[in-house]
């Protein structure tokens, strides 16, 4: 039966069904194979892939005595994207010798090449055309009739008398509702909401997207701005913010096709040369290939025509350079074409709600007004979205410029540096983006509080008050709704019977460590003297079989602790006491907590924060007794949030937690010492005890010192030199000093506890915790600190000013 079960259970063999172990052994041997994966895909990525771009394109295109470069330039002629020389980018051209039969390796090379220059041209251009695109508002024209027909047929079934009149009603309503109530000031804010929005809706209704859609509108009015800073910005204070995206596209053609291809194609920026500038560009206008070369050959740059007659396999590289470069340029174009389309819809999409509020929803009190408040707010904001958006591009452009200009010939240096600017710069805009929302919200937010009158039965206080039908929408801002079923499907499977007897009997195994827990529970992998015991299986099923033992030793000592037990301030410090008796670490209080039967989550919380602060404060210090230091941290901990509290920084809860510590410390205190220590009160007249009595009242340093050399079998050379103390009795009066110093710590906390408000207990615990901290140093040797050790209280000082009524609230949790 045993070999039978173990068999069974074996970890490498779960009894799955055939097809789930093909599965399985499928995965793993993909696994070994994903190095090979790696590098298949990133040859594909690099090479196949635009190599099949330059193909696809020059098949489809007409064929003639042009290049393959041309080719696909006339793929994209439609584009209309021309550099600052007024060039079109499809009619760019890699001009290079062919080879022939003579010459079979340059032929290789220039067909590598050239099939690089089509994917690459075709990635280039389709970034710089989609970056202009975008801020041109061509998009825009498309199905803008379509939707201002929408707009007005919404508006006429929705903007009737009678719906105006029944919200009027209502939002009449809460006027009375709130005169009725005494809110004089709300009912003002409703009266003026209402009339602002019956004055302004007729407006808005008569033509409900014409803010938005209308050739001067929000969207269009924020993009002119932008472009108007960016053009300061790169020097041209009279800009037409129309051509204006025509000169930016022009910029990033310099930066991004004409000048790199002259660096691939020729070694160097040949527009240096006024003639070969001239020569280059009337060749690839042609669109004619051997009209370049002659040009290029007769403008007196030698190394440039040198470069163009022989192609070598450094062109190739650098081909998959700028290819890599133009890819990530591609994604910074998209990422900011669907910001500035996204933003534009948006837009759209609250116009269109726009209607809803201003016909009916704006004259009723509470979330609907908040809904017409957030879309007249977005609206606005997206003409913030739109300059932001442009100037982020200006900036980029302008950096970028400079960044060729001061490079020179060194354009490969900069596309490396331009590849992590473009990274960094498609995180940032992002970031841009998500501080936009944020703005947006907090704009809304804030109207919709004024309207709805000093919070308006919003949620919270001070500046984290949420108006009413704010939460709602800011949740479905921030989350994808469709998450949600996914979540729900995924937990269902989990915790289906049927799924945990598919993987063999293991409780929701989907959940993390879910097999381990298996494991702890049939006394695998570490359990029942099993194999691999010091594995990290084994020592997370050790610590799954831990837990009911770290739960019943919780709930034994806060059961037994005085004035605790379940769901108490002093039974939570007692249960942590009580792990660590038996071994626990505070990383297992938790859940160790949990299973003792803990459940309000404050006192859980405050009591292992406590603690572990106490804990994490005595670690450092040299006593005798740590125990001690555990306690001397504790009060100090105690004396820090009870001044807090009073100051009004701390929270009664965790002052109650800090002073459950200190009781939990004290008594694992008193359990170390020894007692029962007996006295000589015979012969001697009650010397041993008179001196333990002096001792306790005065303690000194050197009288404990002196005491220590006396139990150790020397000669007393301070304060009992001509005493008659032998060693025994000087042993029995140390004990007893300790056993009474600790005794008095104890029973001062305890009374301490008893009775919060009164703040001279609490001096008189921590003077006991003073002397005997002062009696632990001198035996140990340990040099008292500013932190080490607690400041004795000054006699016959006055209560602190305002203690009492805030320590009543921490008395009412401990007692």
């Amino acid at each position: 039966m045993n070999n039978w079960r173990s068999d069974y259970w074996d970890p490498d063999r779960w009894q799955l069904p055939a097809v789930l172990r093909r599965c399985r052994t499928w995965i793993r041997a993909t696994r070994r194979r994903r190095w090979t994966v790696a590098v298949l895909l990133t040859v594909f990525v690099l090479v196949v892939f635009p190599g099949l771009l330059g193909a696809t394109a020059s098949a489809t295109a007409e064929s003639g005595t042009r290049s393959a470069g041309s080719s696909v330039g006339s793929a994209l002629g439609w584009t209309h994207v021309a550099d600052s020389s007024g060039v079109e980018a499809a009619s760019y051209v890699f001009a290079t010798d062919h080879g022939g039969v003579l010459n079979p390796g340059s032929t290789a090379i220039s067909l590598v090449i050239g099939l690089e220059f089509a994917g690459w041209k075709i990635i280039v251009i389709t970034a710089i055309w989609l970056i202009g695109y975008a801020l041109s508002f061509e998009w825009l024209n498309i199905f803008s009739k379509a939707l201002l027909g929408v707009a007005h047929s919404l508006t006429g079934q929705i903007a009737t008398p009678i719906m105006l009149v029944t919200a009027a009603t209502i939002g009449a309503f809460f006027v009375a509702w709130f005169v009725v109530r005494g809110f004089y000031s709300k009912a003002t804010l409703q009266m003026a909401t209402m009339i602002m929005v019956g004055l302004l809706g007729p407006i808005f209704l008569a033509e409900p997207l014409a803010d938005v859609l209308s050739s001067n509108g929000l969207l269009a009015q924020g993009r002119d701005l932008g472009i108007s800073v960016a053009a300061g910005l790169n020097g041209n204070n009279n800009v037409d913010p129309s051509h204006m995206v025509a000169t930016m596209q022009g910029t990033l053609t310099d930066n991004f096709a004409r000048r790199p291809l002259q660096v691939w194609n020729f070694g160097h920026v040949v527009d240096e040369r006024t003639s070969c500038r001239a020569a280059w560009s009337a060749g690839v206008t042609a669109g004619s290939e051997d009209r370049v070369k002659r040009g290029i050959g007769s403008c007196g740059d030698s190394a440039a025509k040198e470069s163009m007659e022989n192609p070598n396999f450094e062109q190739i590289g650098t081909g998959l350079l700028l290819l890599l470069a133009g890819a990530i340029l591609l994604a910074f174009g998209a990422v900011l074409a669907i910001k500035v389309i996204r933003a534009a819809l948006d837009t759209i999409y609250h116009g269109l709600m726009s209607i809803f509020g201003f016909a009916a929803g704006g004259f009723v009190y509470g979330p609907t007004q908040t809904f017409l408040i957030r879309n007249i707010v977005d609206s606005f904001v997206a003409a913030a979205r739109m300059t932001a958006y442009t100037i982020f591009l200006g900036v980029y452009v302008l950096i970028l410029g400079d960044l060729f200009k001061l490079a020179g010939d060194q354009v490969m240096v900069v596309f490396i540096i331009g590849a992590i600017f473009e990274i960094v710069a498609i995180l940032q805009l992002k970031r841009l983006s998500h501080s936009l929302d944020r703005g947006n919200e907090w704009i809304a937010n804030r109207f919709a509080l004024a309207v709805q009158g000093s919070g308006g039965g919003g949620r919270g206080s001070g500046g984290s008050a949420t108006a009413l039908g704010m939460g709602v929408a800011g949740a479905g801002h921030s989350m994808r709704m469709g998450m949600l079923p996914a979540l729900a499907a995924f937990s269902t499977v989990s915790n289906s019977p049927a799924t945990e007897w598919l993987w063999g009997r293991t409780r929701s195994p989907l959940r993390p460590f879910s097999r381990t827990e298996r494991s702890a529970q049939l006394g695998q992998w570490g359990f029942w003297g099993a194999p691999g015991m010091g594995g990290p299986r084994g020592s997370y099923a050790q610590a799954y079989v831990h837990r009911p033992v770290f739960g019943r030793a919780a709930r034994e000592a806060a059961i037994a602790a005085p004035g605790g037990g379940i769901n108490t301030v002093r039974g939570a410090a007692a249960a942590l006491q009580g792990l660590e008796d038996i071994g626990g670490k505070i990383s297992d209080a938790p859940a160790a907590l949990l299973a003792a039967g803990f459940t309000d989550e404050n006192i859980v919380f405050n009591a292992i924060r406590s603690w572990s602060i106490v804990d994490g404060n005595s670690k450092d210090w040299t006593m005798a007794n740590n125990h001690l230091g555990h306690v001397v941290a504790a009060v100090q901990r105690v004396q820090d949030s009870s001044l807090r509290l009073i100051a009004g920084g701390s929270d009664p809860g965790e002052v109650a937690a800090d002073l459950a510590t200190l009781q939990a410390a004290a008594f694992r205190y008193r359990r170390s010492v020894p007692q029962g220590v007996t006295l000589d009160q015979g012969a001697a007249n009650g010397a041993e005890q008179r001196f333990v009595d002096a001792y306790l009242n005065a303690p000194t340093a050197e009288v404990a010192q002196d005491l220590q050399r006396v139990a150790n079998g020397a000669a007393a050379t301070g304060p009992l030199a001509g005493t008659q103390f032998d060693q025994l009795a000087a042993q029995r009066m140390m004990g007893a000093i300790g056993s009474r110093q600790a005794d008095r710590v104890l029973d001062s906390v305890n009374d301490a506890l008893r009775d919060p408000t009164n703040q001279q207990l609490l001096r008189v615990a921590r003077g006991n915790i003073s002397d005997a901290t002062l009696t632990d140093q001198a035996l140990s040797g340990a040099k008292r600190t500013a932190t080490n050790t607690p400041t004795p209280p000054a006699p016959n000082s006055p209560p602190r000013p305002g203690w009492a009524r805030p320590m009543a609230q921490v008395g009412r949790r401990l007692n």
